[in-house]
């Protein structure tokens, strides 16, 4: 998946099936889980096999079956994920996207837009579909072509905040995923993903955070995060909940302010970024917060996190004030 997309129809940050005309065999909400589709072979329940996804019955009369989504926040699609893993006898043919940005997308005059004309889809597999459509939206509407199981709708793509509502001297997450905050690359992502640096709230367990593999080698793992507004730091959260005999011995940050940059030039010229944060100490399933310790750089965008061996973040909160152009 590119550098910097979050998954907008993830259930676990606010995602919200409204609607559907039908799910007899298996509940809408199951479509919008993080989690990946899991099968449950002679498991059944009062409507047959049980089936992670959302499933409707075998139509018999012309037309298609539909659900609508509220998105976890309102943004930009690029990419539309439709995985019908475990659906091999019974996923639609077929399906198609619309998505509107109005408030109420069950609002009898909610306008629509089609974002992915209907197209073929394979049966036990991911069905990827690029958005070219630049526009943020509010809610989408899956249709499948007649009926059929869709295991995963999933949504990538970039949040769209409203920053007009946020004053100068505000101090705010310029990091946080609400805000548009996005982790973009890595020196490894062995057993957690950096796109969950910048969730709500305080990590679950070990495994909703960042965690590199053992390094056997000289050096140090990093991360290059973007934010979702340029502005200047004020204060550093590095949080290490639920890392206890894995977390980082030290940690140190970076910044800059860059208005466009190739993903694959930024580790290099990241190395040669400004000291935002020295090296400081960290300590085992902890909340360390960081302000007088904090240089004072002015507006950057992009901020690189370097642990020191290796090992694992939850959070990663970056407390600032907005810079106005």
């Amino acid at each position: 998946m590119p550098a910097g997309l979050i998954n907008l129809a993830d259930s676990s940050l606010g995602a919200t099936a409204l609607w559907a005309n039908d799910e007899f065999f298996a509940a809408k909400e199951r479509m919008l889980n993080p989690a990946p589709p899991v099968a449950k072979p002679g498991s059944y329940d009062a409507h047959g096999q049980w089936m992670d996804g959302w499933e409707t019955r075998r139509r018999r009369d012309p037309g298609n079956d539909a659900c609508i989504v509220k998105l976890a926040l309102r943004g930009a699609i690029r990419v539309l994920d439709l995985d019908t893993h475990f659906f091999t006898g019974n996923f639609p043919p077929q399906a198609s996207v619309d998505a509107t940005d109005d408030t109420d997308p069950l609002e009898k005059h909610a306008r629509w837009t089609t974002i992915m004309a209907q197209s073929a889809l394979g049966g036990d597999r991911r069905n990827r579909f690029t958005v070219s459509d630049p526009r943020p939206w509010r809610a989408l509407r899956l249709n499948i072509y007649p009926d059929g199981g869709i295991a995963r709708l999933r949504a990538w793509g970039v949040v769209q905040a409203d920053w007009s509502a946020v004053k100068d001297d505000e101090v705010v997450d310029l990091f946080a995923i609400e805000r548009g905050g996005a982790a973009l690359l890595a020196s490894d992502q062995h057993y957690g993903s950096i796109r969950n640096l910048n969730r709500p709230g305080r990590g679950v367990n070990m495994g909703d955070g960042w965690e590199t593999r053992r390094r056997r080698e000289p050096g140090a793992d990093w991360v290059i995060v973007k934010l979702g507004h340029p502005g200047t730091i004020r204060e550093v959260e590095v949080d290490t909940a639920h890392f206890r005999g894995n977390f980082p011995d030290r940690v140190s940050l970076q910044a800059a302010l860059i208005a466009d940059a190739a993903a694959d030039a930024l580790p290099t010229q990241s190395e040669q970024w400004p000291v935002l944060l020295p090296e400081q100490k960290l300590r085992a399933d902890s909340l360390h917060r960081f302000a007088q310790e904090v240089a004072p750089l002015g507006p950057v965008s992009h901020v690189r996190m370097t642990i020191h061996p290796d090992g694992g973040v939850s959070r990663l909160r970056l407390f600032g004030t907005i810079a106005r152009p």
